[in-house]
């Protein structure tokens, strides 16, 4: 086809420029940036969404590759054709005039806080060897230097690590005699991590100590662009300091900057030659609401573009789901009460729930009320903004699931906590209810569990089939075997003790349309069993004693009749 390589997986831009990848044109960001930045801009968005990417782009355009010796490392030529150097003098001035500080925190997802301060540390001294060309200056001091190379070695202490980016900052502004920009990225991962793994306050102490030293009224600062999944509020990370520009999802700057706008896609399925797939990467792939501009999803784009241009047979399906943190998800099903529960079945029915959003929520916060966990879903990309409005003091958010890509997550979330709660649950009650045919018994504990969990697929027949293969699957000595051809058809449901005990239970599964008509939907059920002869195939098997019922379901209520 004559059309680059797609850049699945490549997040550093001198790599995705040289190698001669697909790029979608961000360079703007770089104006925009210079046009409107604070001293200290926060960008937050959802994982995946090309935070690094650009944050590597910010690093190539503005770092002054010079040594100290005057040799020159000049990176213009990795934004030739873009749209930044046709941005005027006023921008492309900017180019390479500045020592960087490029520091990410996504290696910080680790299981305890020494794992985890550890590769931060790491992190700082790689980024201190990059710069390793300043210890040749005159103007740093030798207490100075022998700091920096315990720093650069791993040697330095916790107080040095938590001041090392003050400390670099101000080293390179004596050696380069330039204000220094630092590029700090993925900053909530280790906070994210921490909260989940139990060591929180730790690791968000050092965190506070290594911005607020760099960012707070430093004056070898130009400025500095931070990136992450969620607002941190000020008390919790950046204690008094007031320079913070936060832009998130909300905000309608930057909007086309992460994610691919809808021409950017349609362009992306143009050049690969499959225009034909925009509706399907549409309802999967798209329904992004970043300020007014609507985005898709472009890691999963990315992927699903490059495996349908190589076969026409792939269809679509959840990239998303394996590369970003389903935790936050997994806490709201699990500690769903039964108005959450509600809600999200409206949510993945495809309807929509009104809440109040709070943009600077924190991780210490989240259990506090079941709105702030509303709140990480939508910042961290799991809901869409489908309006807003202000009530004095509040901004409410109508939200909704924004694609096939997520629903799919919470659909595997939900399933995953409901077969995870029958298997902490005592059902021999239920169990023993069918083997003696007391059918009262067997329809409380199916409507009480119902009601104790998240229903999906519009309540239709095969919702309520799996529902109840689900319950029936841990039943100790008995195989479960759905929809078996037999007799005439095709039983729902088969309960097989081993064949030398002879007892078979047969399950007819109906939905009725309303309340009223759920004896009628059972009867017909158990009708069908024998009209069909679903036992005719088990009786040459050798069972003899057959147990047959009819399940009917509306909404969350049942009606069971046996024979």
């Amino acid at each position: 086809m004559g059309v680059k390589q797609l850049p699945v997986g490549v997040d550093d831009f001198k790599k995705l420029r040289e190698n001669g990848f697909y790029y979608v044109d961000k360079s703007l960001l770089i104006k925009e940036l210079l046009d409107s930045r604070g001293e200290v801009s926060v960008f937050t968005r959802p994982r995946r969404f090309g935070k690094t990417l650009a944050m590597s782009m910010l690093r190539y355009y503005f770092e002054d590759g010079t040594d100290l010796d005057g040799k020159r490392l000049d990176n213009s030529g990795l934004f030739e054709g873009l749209k930044i150097m046709n941005a005027g003098e006023k921008y492309v001035r900017h180019q390479g005039q500045y020592p960087v500080i490029f520091l990410t925190l996504k290696s910080a997802k680790q299981p305890d806080y020494d794992r985890a301060y550890g590769s931060i540390v790491d992190e700082i001294a790689k980024e201190f060897r990059r710069h390793n060309k300043i210890l040749e200056s005159d103007m740093l001091l030798e207490e100075e230097k022998e700091q920096y190379i315990r720093l650069r070695s791993r040697k330095g202490s916790a107080l040095e690590y938590a001041k090392a980016l003050d400390f670099l900052c101000g080293c390179m502004r004596r050696a380069y005699g330039k204000k220094v920009i630092i590029l700090l990225d993925e900053y909530d991962v280790p906070l994210e991590n921490a909260w989940f793994r139990g060591f929180y306050e730790p690791m968000a102490d050092f965190i506070r100590s290594l911005f607020e030293s760099a960012l707070k009224t430093n004056e070898n600062l130009e400025f500095a662009v931070i990136t992450g999944c969620l607002r941190i509020s000020k008390e919790s990370i950046f204690t008094g300091l007031n320079n913070l520009d936060m832009i998130s999802i909300l905000n309608g700057n930057y909007a086309e900057y992460f994610g691919f706008t809808v021409p950017e896609t349609d362009r992306m399925l143009e050049d690969f030659g499959i225009p034909e797939r925009k509706q399907e990467v549409q309802e999967w792939y798209n329904g992004y609401l970043f300020g007014n501009t609507e985005v898709y999803n472009p890691w999963s784009v990315i992927n699903y573009v490059k495996a349908v241009a190589s076969s026409a047979y792939i269809w679509p399906k959840a990239y998303w789901a394996n590369t970003s943190s389903n935790d936050i998800v997994k806490t709201l099903v699990e500690r769903a009460d039964g108005m959450v529960r509600q809600e999200l079945e409206t949510l993945i029915a495809g309807g929509t729930i009104e809440k109040p959003v709070h943009e600077d929520v924190t991780y210490g916060e989240i259990y506090k009320s079941q709105d702030n966990l509303w709140n990480f879903l939508f910042f961290t990309g799991y809901l869409k903004k489908v309006k807003v409005r202000f009530d004095v003091d509040t901004t409410y958010l109508t939200m909704a699931i924004p694609n096939a890509e997520v629903r799919y997550i919470y659909k595997n979330t939900v399933m995953d906590w409901f077969n995870s709660r029958i298997c902490q649950k005592n059902f021999s009650g239920f169990y023993q209810a069918l083997l003696k045919q007391d059918t009262a018994v067997i329809e409380k504990e199916l409507s009480v569990n119902l009601m104790e969990t998240v229903s999906f697929y519009d309540y239709k027949e095969d919702y309520y089939h799996g529902y109840t293969a689900g319950l029936l699957k841990f039943m100790d000595g008995y195989l479960v075997k759905s929809n078996r051809e037999s007799g005439l058809g095709r039983s729902d449901i088969q309960v097989l003790s081993p064949a030398y005990e002879g007892i078979a239970i047969i399950i007819e599964v109906k939905v009725s349309d309303t309340y009223a008509g759920l004896e009628a939907a059972a009867k017909e059920a158990l009708m069908q069993i024998e009209s069909r002869q679903y036992d005719a195939e088990l009786k040459l098997e050798g069972y003899h004693t057959f147990h047959k019922y009819g399940f009917a379901f509306y909404k969350k209520l049942c009606r069971v009749l046996g024979k």
